[in-house]
């Protein structure tokens, strides 16, 4: 039996302990050296994860952050250049790994969220030819962090594809929570699948495994993502264990993802009246709180709320986050919503 935390965990998705059930298929999960390619239940991940993306191929990466640029370096050579949005975790949250392990130059639109303008991109490109960087390729985040969890709309990306394949350019997706847009717009991983040219997609955010993330992609690209992996230390021996919590996750967790999605509403609309979130907006399992208007600036109020059992995070001076998750039941929720409310109330 695995003793519960007497605090309710909001920081992240990524915090839940592995259930009963995972832990059992973990223990008992056959396993080989996946170095030397005989691991059967991480062939057996790839195997499935690739074929829900509608994908030939998929690696499992030990982290979001590797598979992301993994994949970026099978659609950007060296001194050539990626676009993104400027608040994309790729360019945000990931310390420069795209310039200082793939050599790969990166410019950015504006900070939108999960609401792209195509033609804005598409008028980004930079054709080969001096004296410019030639843009590869385009990265997007499906849903996306700092967009309130925002989920692009499937025909955004099918009219960013098009402007992708005129321009000869690739399409990444950083599909860290793209689980949760499968789940908020009900539309099927496949069809995400045919927009993109790479995918990274996580296993320990939302889906409740402890480990992993796997890039999908064409058998090509994922025999040379295998070598990447490799020279960037990712070379995994009995990686199975890890595996079977990522197929658990897949058969157990995904559906009930849209009881996260409710929660966080709920949690958002019991704050609303204090004037720090629009529940109108909250699409997943993200709340951001702008305390721009409150005496509490994210500091503290993550530290008043720490000292009364309920763990968020800043993410900028005046704003904090709140995540729903696999972990956070409804008794959990009551007592945030109390704990928190009381804060702003006094605030």
């Amino acid at each position: 039996m695995v003793d519960q935390p007497s605090f309710v965990d909001l920081r992240s998705d990524t915090v839940t302990r592995p259930t009963a059930g995972m832990r059992q298929a973990m223990a008992y999960a056959e396993v080989g050296d996946d170095v030397f390619g005989d691991d059967p239940t991480v062939q057996a991940l790839e195997r499935r994860v690739a074929e829900m993306f509608g994908h030939e191929a998929a690696l499992f990466a030990p982290s979001g952050t590797m598979a992301n640029q993994i994949a970026l370096q099978l659609v950007v050579a060296p001194a050539h250049e990626l676009l993104v949005g400027a608040d994309a975790h790729v360019v945000t949250y990931e310390l420069g790994a795209a310039a200082a392990l793939g050599g790969i130059s990166t410019r950015t639109w504006p900070a939108v969220g999960a609401d792209l303008d195509v033609d804005q991109i598409a008028a980004m490109i930079r054709p080969a030819g001096y004296p410019s960087v030639p843009t590869h390729a385009i990265a997007v985040e499906q849903t996306h962090n700092l967009g309130y969890g925002g989920v692009v709309p499937l025909e955004t990306l099918r009219a960013l594809r098009s402007a992708a394949d005129t321009a000869g350019v690739a399409l990444h997706c950083d599909g860290a929570r793209i689980w949760h847009a499968h789940i908020a717009d009900g539309v099927p991983l496949s069809a995400y699948g045919e927009v993109f040219d790479t995918l990274s997609v996580c296993l320990s955010k939302g889906l409740g495994a402890p480990v992993g993330s796997v890039i999908v992609g064409s058998a090509a690209r994922i025999a040379q993502a295998r070598l990447i992996r490799k020279r960037l230390g990712g070379g995994l021996r009995q990686v199975g264990i890890l595996a079977a919590a990522g197929l658990y996750a897949l058969d157990h967790h995904l559906e009930r993802l849209a009881d996260d999605h409710v929660r966080a509403r709920r949690l958002a609309e019991a704050l609303a009246p204090y004037g720090v979130v629009d529940p109108g907006r909250i699409r997943t399992n993200l709340v951001p709180l702008d305390l721009s208007k409150s005496r509490l600036d994210a500091p503290a109020l993550v530290a008043a709320a720490a000292e009364r059992g309920v763990r968020l995070v800043a993410m900028f001076p005046t704003v904090a986050r709140l995540v729903t998750h696999l972990d956070v039941d409804d008794d959990g929720l009551d007592r945030a919503i109390e704990v928190l409310g009381g804060l702003l109330r006094d605030a």
